[in-house]
């Protein structure tokens, strides 16, 4: 990334696998890009160490919200007597997503001093062209092999994935799949990748090259949907193991595009296929009862 006030904003055609012209490679040696002000948001020097705690930090942190605000959605619906399922979804999904990752993401870039249009152009917030939309559509695809890979591997070692809570309230209710197919789109796949890659990950960049941060920031996000897990230990790494590799698949494009739209759009399209299998295997439950189990074992980004 360099700065706005040079360049208007980020360019897809000077970035990539290592761009020399992103901030983030220029501060991978910890010493910051020559050139620029180290009193800039746009610059910090430290060591690598102390970037992946601050990664680490930010990544906890959104969860932390998510935690508080279902505590608080649930004690409204006490206190009223009761909410119906699909406000107590809305609620929660507003709330644990656009403000606690949202908020997080953006008190953290306004913390460092960036104004509106820095944020946006820190972030790479853009159209997609359609290349990109091209990297949706393929994404998806390697996720999709990554995924029936790997599931299989884990049928034939035995170990038993943990289950998703929202997978299983969606497979109990099958009326609010519907609504959570949109929310993947418009605000599951956004708010989650403005967190965990526009900033978790970004922030990694600034000390650390590409492939590092990338699977350091695919740790955390997967690391933290531990709490949207039932089951044992065991069960629990393993789904966190599968979740994994999709979120690899969501930095790299973000490292190749530096454009935070496209892999919101791809983890989007990630959710809102799996909840699709869920609703189709709940209506024809008996038609496709190990549909169900499969798209329940590898729901959870």
């Amino acid at each position: 990334m360099s700065d706005p006030s040079e360049d208007g904003g980020r360019e897809s055609d000077d970035v990539g696998w290592g761009g020399t012209e992103d901030a983030r490679d220029a501060g991978a040696d910890g010493s910051g890009s020559a050139g620029v002000d180290p009193s800039s948001p746009w610059t910090v020097s430290d060591s690598p160490l102390r970037a992946v705690g601050v990664a680490v930090g930010l990544g906890t942190l959104g969860i932390v919200f998510v935690l508080l605000f279902s505590l608080v959605v649930s004690g409204v619906g006490m206190a009223i007597g009761g909410l119906s399922l699909a406000v107590s979804l809305g609620l929660s999904l507003l709330l644990g997503q656009y403000v606690a990752f949202g908020g997080v993401a953006f008190g953290y870039l306004r913390h460092r001093g960036f104004d509106r249009s820095g944020i946006v152009s820190y972030l790479g917030v853009r159209r997609p062209s359609l290349k990109e939309i091209g990297l949706v559509v393929g994404g998806w695809v390697l996720i999709l092999v990554m995924v029936v890979v790997i599931s299989t591997i884990l049928q034939l070692l035995g170990p038993e994935p943990a289950a998703n809570q929202s997978a299983e309230i969606a497979m109990q209710n099958p009326a609010i799949i519907p609504l959570l197919i949109a929310a993947s789109f418009l605000v599951i796949g956004p708010a989650e990748e403005v967190l965990y890659r526009g900033i978790v990950q970004s922030r990694l960049r600034e000390s650390i090259s590409a492939v590092p941060a990338i699977a350091i920031a695919s740790a955390i996000f997967a690391a933290v949907h531990v709490i949207a897990l039932t089951g044992g230990l065991e069960g629990r790494l393993t789904t966190i193991a599968v979740l994994f590799f999709p979120s690899l698949v969501f930095g790299a494009v973000y490292e190749y595009t530096d454009n935070i739209v496209v892999p919101a759009l791809l983890h989007g399209l990630h959710n809102a296929v799996i909840f699709t299998l869920l609703y189709v295997a709940v209506a024809y439950a008996d038609e496709f009862e190990e549909l169900a189990e499969g798209a329940a074992m590898i729901f959870g980004i």
